[in-house]
């Protein structure tokens, strides 16, 4: 069983997915608590699946872009869960889980435009299946995109993005089909950061005289 979360937006996903099909999913949107959610996310699908942890074959986890402290729960969940295990671990950028998600619903060209605070969006484009550009970070006003964009970025700043459509939010269940179907790139459990986290480490303290 192929075990898939999200934690690089708002939202958090969760899904499995027996090899055939998606039997079991999860989702919570409640910004900034993904260290909370995530865990009892992974349970709620087990049980609702009448499987364990020691069913698991393989695990999928979204890289983001995405801020630095919910992608990291992801992160950190998916290796530890593939050491454990010793299991294969897979990541798939978030966007293309986005776009999939749309090309599925009958778009074919298309941007997808995510929240990366700041007043910014992380920016990606699609035609034909793939995806043709980026992911990166930019102003929405820059953005220079056409057409439909999905993506909670899209609903945030509609002057820059008129045409918005759904998806607004990655859903694990379409991440698992990714994997299963090898639709985009597989990476590895590395997060995909377009910036510095706001985090630093503090500088030599002056001296005082």
């Amino acid at each position: 069983m192929l075990l898939a979360f999200d934690t690089a937006t708002s939202r958090v996903t969760v899904a499995l997915h027996d090899g055939t099909s998606v039997v079991a999913s999860y989702a919570a949107d409640e910004a900034m608590r993904h260290g909370e959610m995530l865990a009892p996310g992974i349970a709620r699908v087990l049980a609702d699946a009448g499987a364990t942890v020691r069913d698991l074959t393989a695990v999928a986890v979204g890289v983001g872009p995405g801020p630095f402290t919910g992608l990291r729960v992801g992160l950190v969940t998916a290796r530890t869960l593939g050491l454990t295990r010793g299991i294969p671990v897979h990541g798939v950028c978030t966007l293309d889980v986005l776009a999939a998600a749309a090309m599925d619903a009958g778009l074919d060209e298309l941007a997808v435009a995510t929240d990366a605070r700041r007043k910014e969006v992380y920016l990606a484009t699609y035609a034909g299946g793939r995806r043709t550009s980026g992911p990166l970070v930019v102003k929405p006003l820059d953005a220079d995109v056409s057409g439909p964009v999905v993506g909670r970025g899209a609903v945030l700043y509609p002057e820059a993005f008129p045409d918005a459509r759904g998806p607004e939010q990655p859903d694990a269940a379409v991440l698992a089909e990714v994997v299963q179907q090898q639709r985009f790139e597989l990476l590895g459990p590395d997060p995909l950061y377009l910036r510095r986290p706001d985090a630093a480490t503090p500088g030599v303290p002056k001296r005082v005289s």
